[in-house]
């Protein structure tokens, strides 16, 4: 589907994570940008860092953008 984003980070929780989605599937819970980066490099994303990571137009950042992280 065009514009689809196959990176969902959700808004944060009542302890400020937040969920992070790749492809469907829940990675875990974030804390910061240095999470979601992990998870990439998990998921096989390896050359990734923080910046890339909170300037790519692959990652929907739901409830505020990447320097949202506490409700």
């Amino acid at each position: 589907m065009p514009g689809r984003r196959p990176v969902i980070v959700y808004p944060p929780d009542e302890e400020g994570g937040r969920r992070v989605r790749i492809d469907g599937a829940i990675l875990g819970r974030a804390f910061g940008l240095a999470d979601v980066t992990e998870f990439l490099r998990r998921a096989g994303l390896k050359s990734w860092d923080l910046v890339k990571v909170e300037l790519s137009d692959l990652i929907e950042w739901r409830g505020g953008g990447p320097q949202i992280w506490l409700r």
